[in-house]
């Protein structure tokens, strides 16, 4: 019996719906030493700026129970050098769908970067990073409300032709209506969920674990979260949706796809495990089949 692991991401179809998360698999370079990432479905790339950014400060990572911290800061070498140099050395080794994740600190850069890499003919699909730092609005990001995230989707819709996919922080009180604010605005799909604000203190020096003080927390801590929230906007939203928080088995894939989600993506555990994408992928199929799922096409729950 035939196991339909295929999926379509608002046109853009997918051979399985495992994607390694921005900022966790680099650009496929580290990784294609470990085995053949062509399995992939599709593949997110580090989140990427107008100009090259160095990052924050060290010590930018920190272990925690269920999880991990961040505060990496989108290190990048700009959107030029992307472009230039790393999208064609990508396509010397990986020729499945790539996810160009776009982050910024105005309109204007997100516009930039967008109709940039919209004209790269490597790029199917423009995933925008809204839980960056508004830094004309004190720094307050631009995803935390349905006005503001409505305003970044509008103008990025306005110079792309590509599906775009707006990528959500779950920092917020109501994630629905922002997700709805999006699709309003034009939006292709949606992503979510982003890391959750966190932080530790060492206890020897007094001072937080993290240079930036705070950073986001991933892993399989925000999983529950993460499917909540993947759930209440599968149900408010008519567009399709990349699931992502703390995955890190087949079945959590599964559970993912039951709550909403169209496609996967697998973020913190590629950095516990460079080989997970590659398991759950093999594993699929015979979950599938113990389960009685035919095509994970339509698996939500209502």
């Amino acid at each position: 019996m035939e196991y339909d692991m295929r999926v379509d991401l608002a046109g853009v179809k997918l051979d399985n719906p495992i994607i390694p998360a921005s900022g966790t698999f680099g650009f496929g370079e580290e990784f294609k030493e470990f085995y053949d990432i062509n399995i992939l479905g599709a593949l997110s790339f580090k989140g990427t700026t107008q100009e090259k950014r160095f990052g924050n400060k060290t010590p930018r990572i920190a272990e925690c129970p269920s999880g991990m911290l961040n505060s990496v800061g989108l290190q990048n070498p700009g959107i030029e050098n992307v472009i230039e140099e790393i999208l064609p050395r990508m396509r010397t080794f990986y020729r499945k769908p790539i996810i160009a994740n776009i982050s910024g600190f105005s309109i204007e850069e997100y516009q930039y970067c967008c109709e940039k890499i919209d004209k790269e003919k490597q790029v199917e699909i423009i995933e925008v990073n809204i839980s960056c730092p508004n830094v004309k609005h004190g720094g307050m990001s631009f995803g935390t409300s349905p006005e503001s995230a409505a305003m970044i989707t509008k103008a990025v819709k306005s110079v792309t032709t590509k599906p775009v996919f707006m990528k959500l922080s779950p920092n917020v009180t109501d994630i629905v209506s922002i997700a709805q604010a999006c699709e309003n605005a034009g939006a292709d799909g949606i992503s979510l969920i982003n890391t959750m604000l966190g932080m530790r203190i060492n206890l020897k020096s007094e001072k937080p674990m993290l240079a930036n003080g705070v950073g986001g927390l991933s892993g399989p801590a925000i999983f529950p979260i993460a499917i909540r929230m993947v759930y209440e906007v599968s149900h408010a939203v008519n567009i399709p949706i990349m699931g992502m928080g703390g995955v890190s088995s087949a079945q959590d894939v599964i559970e993912m796809m039951m709550a909403g989600a169209t496609a996967v993506q697998i973020g913190a555990a590629n950095l516990v495990n460079p080989y997970i994408c590659q398991e759950i992928i093999d594993e699929l199929p015979d979950l599938m089949k113990k389960m009685g799922i035919r095509s994970l096409k339509k698996i939500k729950i209502k």
